[in-house]
C-alpha cells in the first residue's frame, strides 16, 4: 500500500489491543495527574458550602490579590506582545549578525529557574543592588512593589509571543511584503494590512499563553514581591499564604479561580491551535 494512502487512512502496524492499551495508559495518566487534582480543588473549595466559598473569594486580601494579578498581566502581556512581534519580524524577515544570539536570549527564560530570575532582580534593584542609586534618585520603588513584580513577570513570559510567531513568519517568507511594497505600500501599511492578518491566530495564541503564565507565575514573583499581604500578593501567593495558615477551604476557593482560568485557557487554546494549524499549513503550501 502506498505511504500516502497509509497516512490518509491512519493505518498503523500496531495491533488493536496495543492501540487501546496505549490510549488507556494516556487516559489513566491524564486522569490521575490532571483531572483528579482539578476535581479535588473544586470539591475542597465547596466543602463548607457556597457561603464560605463566596466569602473566601470576596475577602479584601483576596480581592486585592486578584486586582494585582490582573494589573500585572495587563502591563506585562502588552509589553511582551510588542517585543514578540518586533523580535519575530526582525528574525523572520531580515538577515543580520547576531540573529542566533537574539533567538538564544529569547529562549533564556525557558532555561532559567523563575526563582533565580527573582533573585537577579533583587541583586539589581534590592537594598544592595547595582541600580539602587539610580532608582532612589528617580524616587522609584522596584523591589517589594508593583514594578518589580511586573519586571519578573515580563522576564518569565518573554518567549511566548515571539516563539509562536517566528516559525510561522519564517514559513511565510517575505513574498507578500515585497509584493505590497512594490505596489507602493509603506512599512506600517504593509505590516498592518499584510503581515499582521497573516499571523493573527498565532499572535492570539501566543498572547493567550503569555497571559496564562503571567497570571499563574509564582517563583519569580514570590522572591521579588516580599509577599506583603493585601499589597504585593498575587493570587498564587495568596493561595500559598492561606494554605500555610491552615485556611484550606479559603485557599482552595481562590485556587478555583486559577483553575477556571486554566480551563478557559485550554478551551481557547484548542480553538486557536486549530486556526493556527490552518495558517501554518496554508503558509507551507504557498511556500512550496
Amino acid at each position: 500500500m502506498p505511504s500516502e494512502l497509509v497516512h490518509q487512512r491512519g493505518v498503523t502496524t500496531e495491533s488493536r489491543p496495543v492501540k487501546w492499551l496505549l490510549i488507556g495508559i494516556a487516559l489513566a495518566f491524564l486522569g490521575f495527574f490532571l483531572f483528579l487534582p482539578l476535581v479535588a480543588v473544586f470539591v475542597e473549595a465547596l466543602r463548607n458550602g457556597l457561603a464560605m466559598y463566596w466569602s473566601a473569594i470576596t475577602e479584601p486580601d483576596a480581592v486585592a490579590a486578584m486586582k494585582l494579578t490582573l494589573m500585572v498581566a495587563a502591563i506585562a502581556v502588552p509589553l511582551n506582545l510588542v517585543f514578540g512581534v518586533a523580535a519575530a519580524w526582525a528574525i523572520a524577515k531580515f538577515e543580520f549578525r547576531g540573529k542566533s544570539l537574539l533567538i538564544t536570549f529569547i529562549d533564556l527564560p525557558f532555561s532559567v529557574s523563575p526563582v533565580i530570575a527573582g533573585f537577579v532582580f533583587i541583586l539589581l534593584f534590592g537594598a544592595q543592588g547595582y541600580f539602587l542609586p539610580v532608582t532612589q534618585s528617580l524616587g522609584l520603588q522596584i523591589v517589594f512593589a508593583l514594578p518589580g513584580i511586573v519586571l519578573a513577570t515580563i522576564f518569565v513570559t518573554l518567549p511566548f509571543v515571539a516563539r509562536e510567531l517566528i516559525p510561522l513568519m519564517q514559513e511565510q517568507g517575505t513574498g507578500d511584503e515585497e509584493a505590497a511594497i512594490s505596489l507602493g505600500a509603506g512599512g506600517w501599511k504593509t505590516f498592518l494590512l499584510v503581515t499582521l492578518p497573516n499571523v493573527r491566530w498565532a499572535l492570539l495564541y501566543g498572547v493567550l499563553l503569555c497571559n496564562a503564565r503571567a497570571m499563574g507565575e509564582f517563583g519569580a514573583v514570590s522572591v521579588i514581591s516580599g509577599r506583603i499581604r493585601g499589597y504585593t500578593n498575587t493570587m498564587p501567593l495568596h493561595v500559598e499564604i492561606l494554605y500555610n495558615e491552615y485556611a484550606f477551604s479559603a485557599a482552595f476557593a481562590v485556587a478555583t479561580l486559577l483553575a477556571l482560568l486554566a480551563l478557559v485557557t485550554l478551551g481557547v487554546k484548542t480553538l486557536l491551535e486549530w486556526r493556527y494549524a490552518g495558517d501554518l499549513a496554508a503558509a507551507s503550501r504557498n511556500g512550496h
